[in-house]
């Protein structure tokens, strides 16, 4: 199971042998095993002691990992700060990573490719977007790429500081190296900016994900509708993960057609809190649409570890309460037709009537 060593170690939810932990990164399978890319300190277990790298993982059944070298490290001028949060995609064979490549105050996007899946190198024209549109702000990052309708669709998260907005920003390519502005693809009134957003066919529609940094605290918010001619148009939405300890969520589609979304747990709010960083990815989850609503539950390869119920989870007349050392308790009030659980040392997440409701929480 996962680095599955020592009392402390969780079982089903990766996080690397040593060093800080967060986002997940270009998710994708690829020659045959899913690959777990993710924002990784190697040689620290606190962030910002060293710039941004992307780690890497993979695995054939989200049980059992292979931590693999560390795919990105910050070593050209214009990602000298780091290699931020990005996402993944295949192209003739060739496995391409699409990241934030920061310098300073400038936030840009560069491109890797590998035709192994292991060893990755930076395409000489990089950055391939090098700078934000009027539209958006210095807050620019984490490329989403995405082929539909023809061709290359990269959403890049930002905001606009005069609307007070955060934005979604889009750009087409032809060969995903050369990038075209298209203009505003989604936006939420009230908020900062936008963060690690998602793009991907999902059914006969296209699933649009992003984790939104509003005036307090964030939400992460998903919506499915039609995409023709650069715009797209929600039709359904929801926030499938209420946390509260979780963020940066990323949906990939897999090659059996399920939409699947893996998140950072715990969060920032919990950086550094002990000496050894607690971070993790969370399980996956398929995301489905049921009656309308949009619902995520743990893919088929976890369901045997689920559980009914959990000591920390206590039903109430209205709902349930999560129990937290130190923290004020999870409190859930509504219907509840069924509960599952998935307890992995001091993590638990439950999925409520199916999938409907989502907690993800650090005990």
């Amino acid at each position: 199971m996962a680095d599955a060593v020592g009392p402390d170690r969780p079982l089903l939810h990766y996080r690397p042998a040593k060093g800080w932990i967060n986002d997940p990164n270009g998710l994708v399978w690829f020659q045959g095993y899913y690959h777990i890319f993710y924002q990784h300190a190697p040689h620290f277990e606190t962030p910002w002691r060293e710039s941004m790298h992307w780690g890497h993982a993979r695995t054939k059944d989200f049980i059992h990992y292979e931590e693999l070298p560390v795919a990105l490290s910050p070593d050209m001028p214009y990602d000298r700060d780091g290699c931020w949060s990005g996402t993944a995609i295949v192209k003739d064979g060739v496995l391409y990573l699409f990241y934030a490549c920061i310098c300073g105050e400038t936030q840009a996007v560069g491109v890797a490719y590998s035709s192994d899946g292991v060893h990755f190198e930076k395409y000489a024209g990089n950055p391939v977007i090098a700078s934000f549109p009027p539209d958006g702000s210095p807050d620019f990052r984490d490329p989403a790429v995405c082929f539909a309708e023809g061709k290359y669709w990269c959403v890049m998260a930002s905001g606009n500081r005069e609307r007070n907005a955060a934005v979604l920003l889009l750009y087409e390519s032809d060969d995903l190296l050369h990038w075209r502005y298209r203009g505003i693809m989604r936006e939420w009134e009230n908020a900062r900016f936008a963060e690690c957003p998602s793009f991907l066919r999902f059914g006969e529609k296209y699933l649009l994900a992003s984790s939104v940094c509003m005036e307090e605290g964030h939400r992460f918010s998903m919506a499915v509708g039609s995409f023709a001619d650069g715009r797209f148009r929600p039709e359904i939405t929801g926030e499938v993960d209420k946390g509260p300890d979780q963020y940066a969520g990323q949906v990939f589609r897999d090659p059996a057609g399920r939409a699947l979304l893996l998140s950072w747990i715990p969060g920032w709010r919990y950086a550094g809190c002990r000496e050894k960083d607690i971070g993790r990815m969370s399980v996956p989850r398929e995301i489905t649409l049921r009656n309308g609503r949009l619902c995520a539950f743990p893919a088929a390869e976890i369901q045997p570890f689920l559980t009914e119920g959990d000591p920390a989870l206590q039903r109430t007349e209205d709902g349930f309460r999560i129990k937290r050392a130190g923290r004020e308790d999870v409190l859930f009030e509504g219907t509840v037709r069924n509960l599952s659980c998935v307890r992995d040392r001091d993590i638990l997440e439950v999925f409520v009537n199916g999938g409907e409701e989502v907690y993800t929480v650090l005990l």
